[in-house]
């Protein structure tokens, strides 16, 4: 009988399998010094067997797994290693603290968590695509396709080129820059990228690393991989990564993928397998682990999303007929074992939070808290007791404290019905002389700024110029819920876009040295942006240039203003954004408006979705309060534990 030996190792967080063909490893069995010769075996102790002693003893080296179909005595010692004790001892795996036995079809891989670290890097990764790609969306408005066919390999810099696809665009800047966030290729899980981690677009797992292929299913290394050192041996194409388009199957564990290959209909002749095919019997060979993605489509808002399934090993590959007579190949791909779980009904949203509490039956607190204000219902649902929402009115608009007046109107832009040309746009000329928003998905904010200047009342264009978008009130579906440590909270039960306006924060308009019991409100948002800008108090500016007319406002603020003079009081009158959570890791970031005035220091306050958000994900923002920050009538620091849950989290709100 056939005998195949795996070597499974964990070498800088990447998984590599060594392979040893059955044919190879009975032509070798009785000469074990020239089992070295071999090219698939151990690359670099090729014609030393000393090297694979030292590759035995060394840290680096995890795990070994013996798959012997036929245990027999002739196995001998390999320059000091003993295979025949070792095959002895994998009948009892407790002999083997670093090794486990490991059958024909299956294989068992570690699967390590991905450190804080990685996770930001590539959460970061993802917002700087996202930026890019809503950049070259807004210039895609003037920029008119000329019908030339995109380029396979994201060549979009040819002369007089203009091409409608601005993910290709942000694909094409991140390669140009160095941006991509794992740009060589490498073999199994990415650092930062968890089983059940989901795209919304094939070019965020490009931006990753995760998938370098835009259209293609299958990715893989060429031949040139093949230079270097630590992949000498291997033979080539090799796949490391497939995407399943439109397949979402029950059985997340054996998975058969139909291939590229295919024949010439009329004259019956075979074509050459193709690169892809080739990659994916290579690695089913040489025992290599392939990245699975899965695509498929969201039945409640028909959204094309991608979920990480994890490592697969191709197990099997058979030619068959397909659509009109055509050779296709086939392939099984049986998941690893050792990995986190993933059914069907977690590949629909995986990234939501799920409880970790009992739940009882949902109750309805209210079926719209929001009393018909808002264009959306906003229900409130308790499963957790019996707790109710006293003492609180909702407005869907700030209400003005008695002694506060607020600055006239400014003067607005000339524009007629919509404003589409950002040079002749006043209000365009104070963001910098372009429109801070994109139309996409009913408008997205395209980056933070330190302020974004809106159309206002004395404008001449209408409701629906793209420079009013946080005006529009909620347009996605909101729904307040009761936490079992964090009081209320609140979740969207809809897909938001990063860079979606979410809410604006409403309350009652106030002066911060007019407040009573203030230590005692959780509810009140200090109006900061002059601070923010000026970056008192430890707090962080953003990037950008401000307009002449901020400019001037922070010149003739002469005084130091440390704390803001105004501030909007949540507590007894307020919306929705009320109900918000802060959390270490947000999906959401603050954003201060200019629209009818233009006074720095009673800027509106609205609340923008920084990453995509899945359905029924929890909405949270960064509350910013800096430790020790919050004291009592008497002066004593007051400090309050923070229970966001996430790895980052600092322990304390303030």
């Amino acid at each position: 009988m056939e005998l195949r030996m795996r070597a499974s190792c964990i070498m800088y967080g990447c998984m590599h399998i060594m392979y040893v063909s059955p044919a190879c490893w009975q032509r070798q069995l009785s000469h074990p010094s020239s089992f070295l010769n071999c090219s698939s075996v151990f690359p670099k102790a090729q014609k030393n067997p000393h090297a694979l002693k030292s590759f035995f003893s060394t840290p680096k080296f995890l795990a070994i797994a013996f798959s012997l179909a036929d245990r027999s005595s002739s196995l001998c010692t390999l320059e000091g290693f003993d295979f025949t004790s070792a095959s002895e001892s994998a009948k009892n795996p407790s002999c083997l603290p670093t090794c486990e036995l490991e059958t024909l079809h299956s294989t068992v891989t570690p699967y390590v968590a991905h450190s804080r670290n990685d996770k930001a890097i590539v959460k970061k990764t993802l917002r700087l695509y996202n930026k890019y790609y809503l950049h070259f969306l807004q210039e895609q408005g003037v920029c008119e396709y000329d019908g030339k066919r995109v380029a396979k390999h994201l060549d979009l810099k040819k002369e007089g080129v203009c091409i409608k696809r601005p993910d290709l665009k942000a694909i094409s800047k991140m390669l140009e820059y160095n941006e991509v966030l794992y740009p060589i290729k490498r073999f199994g899980h990415l650092p930062g990228i968890d089983v059940g981690y989901q795209f919304y677009s094939r070019a965020e797992m490009v931006a990753l690393g995760l998938h370098s292929h835009w259209l293609n299913d299958v990715d893989y290394m060429g031949e040139s991989y093949s230079k270097m050192e630590e992949l000498k041996g291997y033979t080539f194409p090799l796949a490391v990564a497939l995407v399943l388009p439109g397949q979402c199957q029950d059985d997340l564990e054996d998975i058969v993928y139909t291939g590229e290959g295919g024949n010439h209909i009329i004259s019956n002749k075979h074509q050459e397998t193709p690169h892809a095919d080739l990659a994916l019997k290579n690695s089913m060979e040489q025992c290599i682990p392939v990245r699975v993605v899965g695509g498929h489509t969201s039945d409640e808002n028909s959204l094309k999303l991608y979920t990480y399934h994890g490592l697969y090993n191709v197990s099997e590959c058979w030619p068959a007929q397909g659509v009109s007579g055509f050779i296709v190949y086939k392939y099984r791909l049986k998941r690893l074992q050792g990995q986190p779980k993933l059914t069907g009904n977690q590949v629909q949203y995986s990234n939501g939070r799920s409880s970790r509490v009992p739940i009882k039956a949902p109750k309805l607190v209210c079926l719209d808290i929001a009393q018909g204000q808002e264009d959306v219902c906003i229900p409130v649902i308790n499963t957790i007791d019996d707790t109710t929402i006293t003492g609180f009115t909702y407005t869907k608009y700030n209400q003005v404290f008695s002694n506060l007046s607020l600055p006239t109107n400014a003067d607005g832009c000339e524009c007629k019905g919509n404003c589409t040309n950002p040079n002749t746009c006043a209000c365009a000329r104070l963001n910098g002389s372009d429109f801070p928003y994109v139309r996409s998905s009913g408008g997205r904010l395209i980056e933070a700024k330190d302020i974004v200047f809106e159309c206002g009342p004395n404008c001449g264009c209408g409701p629906g110029c793209i420079n009013r978008i946080s005006q529009r009130g909620i347009k996605y579906q909101l729904e307040v819920f009761r936490t079992s440590n964090r009081g209320w909270a609140v979740k969207t039960k809809d897909f938001i876009p990063s860079g979606a306006p979410v809410c604006e924060y409403i309350g009652e308009l106030r002066r911060t040295n007019e407040l009573d019991n203030v230590a005692d409100n959780d509810y009140i948002f200090e109006i900061d942006c002059w601070q923010t800008i000026k970056g008192i108090g430890g707090r962080e500016r953003r990037l950008g240039d401000v307009s002449e007319s901020v400019t001037s406002q922070l010149e003739n603020d002469e005084k130091s203003m440390p704390e803001p003079e105004f501030c909007i009081d949540g507590g007894r009158v307020g919306n929705v954004a009320r109900f918000i959570n802060h959390s270490c890791e947000p999906n959401l970031f603050v954003q201060c408006i200019l629209s009818s005035h233009h006074d720095l220091k009673l800027a509106r306050i609205l609340l923008f979705a920084s990453d995509n958000i899945p359905p029924m994900q929890e909405l949270t923002y960064d509350y910013g309060y800096a430790l020790d920050s919050v004291v009592d009538n008497n002066g004593t620091v007051r400090t309050l534990p923070c229970h966001c849950g996430t790895p980052d989290c600092r322990k304390r709100l303030y």
